[in-house]
C-alpha cells in the first residue's frame, strides 16, 4: 500500500499500481502515452487528440467540462487524471465516488516536472518519468541561452473572440510567453482568462505583438484584421495553442517550436 499526494494536497492511497486510466485533459493523455502506459488507458476525452489513433482505440467518455458518468463507470478506471484548470471541481468530488481521481495544478516548468515524476511513481514508470524530465530541463537549458539576448517584448495572447477574451495570470501560457521573453501586458488584469475591450489595448498596453491562438478558438484573418485596427504598431501573428498551453512530454517539442518562431519574427 503507498499513500501519494497530489498537487492539490489530496491524499491518495493505492494498494496496488493502477492498471485502468482514464484520462480527462488532452495533454495529460499525450504524456501517459509518452510514459508507456498506452496499454493502460480505458478513457479519453473528445478533445484528447495526441496521438491521433487513441479516438479510433479507447473509449471516448465526453469533453473536459461535461463527462458521461454512466460511460465511465463501466469502465471501471483504477484512477482518473484530472486538472484544476481543465476539470470542473464539481467533476472532480462527482468522479471521486467511482475511483480515486488525480488532479494535477500546473502553473511553472517545476510544477509540470514535478507532475511527470508523480505519473512515474504511480504507475511504477519512474525511469521513464526521468527520461522526460530530463529531455525537458535540457531544451529548456538550451532555450534559454537561444533567447538571452533577444530583448523583452510586450505581447497580447488572445484564445477567444466574441467576446475577446486573454490569456491573464496564474496560467502555464502566461509562464511560457515570459520564458519567451513575451511581457503579457494583460499579465494584471483580473482574472486567468479576461475578457477585454479592443479599443482599450493601447491604452492598457499597447504590444509589439498580437499572439493569435490556434485553440480553443480558430482565429481566422477577419479577427486579425479587426485587432489589427485597434493595435498601435504591433504585428500580429498566428501561434500554435498546443505549443503554449499543453504541459507534459509536448515540451520538448516546444522549445524547438519557440526557436523557429522567434527566428521569423525577429
Amino acid at each position: 500500500m503507498r499513500q501519494l499526494i497530489d498537487q492539490l494536497g489530496v491524499n491518495h492511497t493505492f494498494e496496488a499500481t493502477p492498471k485502468r486510466i482514464i484520462s480527462l485533459v488532452p495533454s495529460q493523455t499525450e504524456l501517459l502515452v509518452d510514459l508507456g502506459l498506452e496499454e493502460s488507458i480505458v478513457g479519453i476525452t473528445k478533445f484528447c487528440i495526441h496521438p491521433y489513433y487513441l479516438k479510433s482505440t479507447k473509449k471516448r467518455i465526453g469533453g473536459t467540462k461535461k463527462v458521461n458518468f454512466d460511460k465511465i463507470k463501466e469502465l471501471q478506471p483504477d484512477i482518473i487524471i484530472a486538472n484544476k484548470e481543465e476539470n470542473t471541481k464539481e467533476i472532480v468530488e462527482e468522479l471521486s465516488k467511482i475511483c480515486p481521481v488525480w488532479v494535477t495544478d500546473i502553473y511553472t516548468i517545476e510544477d509540470n516536472n514535478k507532475m511527470i515524476q508523480d505519473f512515474g511513481e504511480i504507475f511504477n514508470k519512474r525511469t521513464n518519468a526521468q527520461k522526460w524530465i530530463d529531455k525537458i530541463n535540457f531544451a529548456h537549458n538550451d532555450f534559454k541561452n537561444f533567447i538571452k539576448d533577444i530583448p523583452l517584448k510586450k505581447a497580447a495572447y488572445f484564445i477567444w473572440a466574441n467576446p475577446y477574451m486573454v490569456a491573464g495570470n496564474n496560467n502555464f501560457i502566461n509562464e511560457l510567453l515570459r520564458i519567451n521573453h513575451f511581457k503579457n501586458i494583460y499579465e494584471d488584469k483580473e482574472g486567468r482568462y479576461p475578457e477585454i475591450e479592443l479599443k482599450k489595448m493601447r491604452l492598457e498596453g499597447d504590444p509589439d505583438y498580437v499572439l493569435l491562438s490556434s485553440e480553443p478558438f480558430p482565429f481566422k484573418d477577419e479577427h486579425a484584421f479587426e485587432i489589427g485596427r485597434f493595435s498601435h504598431h504591433a504585428k500580429t501573428i498566428f501561434v500554435d495553442g498546443e505549443m503554449f498551453s499543453w504541459y507534459g512530454s509536448r515540451l520538448v517539442k516546444a522549445f524547438d517550436y519557440f526557436k523557429l518562431l522567434h527566428s521569423k519574427i525577429r
